[in-house]
């Protein structure tokens, strides 16, 4: 079965965003290891989910960074993979190669875990993926730690009604001083 992998970037204070749901605070470099790291989660998914909020926010950026840009091959993955849109107030995407969920979460998830294909990516944002961590769905979590702290912001663990463990599978630094830090659910 498909598993369902959540990358997320966050603060060291474990904020995903700022109160308004900007991300200033993140830096990318798209010539750092980091970047393979990102694009190899790509590379082993072939369906992006997102929230509204966060396609609106990324879908189109992506699809519009020009080839001279540095970024643009690791944009072009993101716009040629097959994008689901998780909302409940759209009507009709108007992003391309991208799809809306309107359905069930639980009900969505498990349909597409049962498909043929690659896994699941999960991009965000921050209370779509809160939904996700409260119903269970997510099989893999992959958090770039950002070496910054902002004051108050959006976190993606603080509707929790249990407590929930993890098993680290991966930790490590990159250039810049990013850290990943990656962890599957323990099944208690």
């Amino acid at each position: 079965m498909r598993k369902v992998k959540l990358q997320m970037q966050m603060t060291i204070n474990g904020y995903v965003a700022q109160p308004n749901g900007k991300s200033d605070w993140m830096t990318w470099n798209p010539d750092d290891e980091l970047t393979s790291f990102m694009s190899s989660l790509l590379d082993t998914s072939d369906i992006l989910l997102l929230g509204r909020k966060t396609a609106e926010g990324i879908i189109k950026y992506w699809e519009d960074t020009s080839i001279e840009n540095p970024t643009h091959p690791f944009a072009k993955k993101i716009a040629d993979i097959p994008k689901v849109v998780f909302t409940k107030t759209l009507g009709k995407s108007t992003w391309n190669n991208t799809n809306l969920a309107k359905g069930n979460l639980v009900e969505e998830i498990a349909r597409f875990k049962k498909q043929d294909g690659k896994d699941i990516l999960v991009f965000g944002g921050a209370s779509f993926v809160s939904s996700l961590i409260n119903e269970g769905l997510i099989d893999e979590y992959h958090f770039i730690v950002n070496p910054t702290a902002i004051s108050n912001g959006m976190t993606i663990f603080n509707s929790l009604d249990r407590v929930l463990k993890f098993n680290p599978t991966q930790a490590k630094l990159y250039p810049g001083g990013k850290i990943v830090l990656s962890y599957e659910p323990k099944n208690d």
